[in-house]
């Protein structure tokens, strides 16, 4: 009797870990994969912190826009707002907008607003309810950057650069691929891994 409840426990066990494994499995197949280099993304609206609605066309920069998926809790995000910031307002004379996009289903809009003001990022930064534009672009981790051209169309996608510590930075393709677009040149390196904490989706 006692092998036969023994045998019972670990099908029971069994069946559980694998319909887990496969809930899982499916949430992660649910993400699209980001569009491909020269795709055109499509225009959208979010509401800003205010609560306004935003789109896309209308935030967008003369020659070329930087939507980041952001995070008010996640340690790598935070430590990228210096950076963040800093790209917004190095880039904006030169007709290139920073756009920030928050889609973790567990931080509210209000908590998105004071995160910008405690951390003094005045860059846009729009509400993805529902993860729908982190869906649409395949976005996973925050932080996560798309700089799309003067015709939005995506010219490259990934990390900002390669260390969340600012001293161990050696590599910076965003950067490098904004100063590509606006000398007029092809972009050397169009994708490199994002690294972050995984967006938290509904």
């Amino acid at each position: 009797m006692k092998k036969q409840n023994a045998l019972l426990l670990m099908l029971v066990m069994s069946l559980l870990f694998a319909t887990a494994s496969i809930a899982i499995g499916n949430t992660l197949n649910d993400i699209p994969a980001p569009p491909a280099i020269g795709t055109t993304i499509e225009d959208f609206s979010l509401s800003d912190t205010t609560g306004k609605e935003k789109s896309l066309s209308v935030l967008k920069g003369q020659k070329g826009t930087v939507l980041i998926f952001i995070s008010v809790q996640c340690p790598v995000s935070n430590d990228y707002n210096e950076r963040m910031e800093k790209l917004a307002q190095d880039y904006k004379a030169r007709g290139i907008n920073v756009i920030g996009i928050n889609s973790n289903v567990a931080e509210s809009l209000d908590a998105v607003k004071a995160h910008a003001g405690e951390n003094n990022l005045t860059f846009t930064i729009l509400k993805d309810p529902g993860n729908k534009i982190a869906d649409r672009l395949g976005a996973t981790k925050t932080p996560e950057a798309y700089f799309l051209d003067a015709d939005s169309k995506l010219v490259y996608h990934g990390r900002i650069d390669n260390s969340r510590n600012p001293s161990g930075v050696n590599s910076t393709e965003l950067r490098d691929a904004l100063d590509a677009v606006l000398a007029g040149k092809p972009v050397a390196k169009t994708s490199a891994m994002a690294f972050g904490c995984t967006i938290k989706r509904a």
